[in-house]
């Protein structure tokens, strides 16, 4: 099986927490200029970086040619990255990485690791990443999401919930794993899920990943190989990423 695949950085101008973030300052360069730079180490044949906003479009374009205007209408980075798919005529089982516009610090090595997944997985339609929880705090926190797997890596469920719920001793917390927001989507899986309407468990959980398991999609997950630096989501993350990169 050839061993090409690609990565789409989503870079949407307008995020609710933090206003045009992809394109603030971080060390001289744009927020999402350290993302592309990154990418660009990992090997993929194509790393393509997709906004739905002429000012990104021409801020980037002062470092890369490539870079594609999508609709601004997308409800998810998902949809921009299929999009991005359908535009360039990618083969169907071809895997693309979703690497987050946001995402300053993602290590080369996770990117990779997470191509690899899918690709040698073949009968796996999306590879992501996991860390173990290791904190009461991270366990009950609802913005942190949690993911159980079996013994293959295969998920089998993702929630904003204390997963696995510890019923007969709920002081002790057992062994949970967070999800990391890195993705790897085989081009076909990417047509699929955005053809279908989101699944009451994603509405419900706000979690679009379940709508791929109630598809029937197969998501094979791993340990991340290395750790992951932080996404800037909040002003706070935004200093401490100046801090950590100046």
């Amino acid at each position: 099986m050839s061993q090409d695949f690609k990565i789409v950085i989503p870079a949407r101008l307008n995020s609710s927490r933090l206003p045009r973030k992809v394109l603030l300052d971080i060390a001289g360069k744009p927020l999402v200029q350290h993302v592309y730079e990154r990418c660009m180490k990992v090997g993929a044949s194509e790393v393509i970086i997709a906004t739905d906003s002429d000012e990104v479009l021409s801020v980037v374009s002062s470092f890369t040619a490539d870079v594609i205007m999508t609709d601004a209408n997308h409800a998810s980075g998902t949809d921009r990255v299929a999009e991005v798919a359908a535009l360039k005529g990618w083969a169907s089982a071809t895997p693309v990485v979703n690497v987050q516009g946001d995402a300053p610090m993602i290590p080369p090595e996770s990117v990779r690791q997470v191509a690899d997944l899918l690709l040698d997985n073949p009968q796996a339609s999306i590879a992501t990443l996991c860390v173990p929880i290791e904190s009461a705090a991270e366990y009950y926190d609802s913005n942190v999401v949690k993911v159980t797997f079996d013994q293959h890596g295969r998920a089998l469920y993702f929630s904003r919930a204390s997963i696995p719920s510890n019923a007969r001793a709920p002081e002790v917390i057992p062994t949970a794993w967070r999800h990391l927001g890195l993705y790897a989507y085989r081009v076909n899986a990417l047509q699929q899920l955005t053809s279908t309407p989101p699944c009451e468990l994603e509405l419900v959980e706000h979690l679009e990943q379940l709508r791929a398991l109630w598809l029937g999609l197969e998501i094979r997950i791993a340990p991340a190989a290395v750790p992951n630096g932080p996404d800037v989501d909040t002003v706070a993350d935004l200093e401490q990423v100046r801090r950590l990169l100046s």
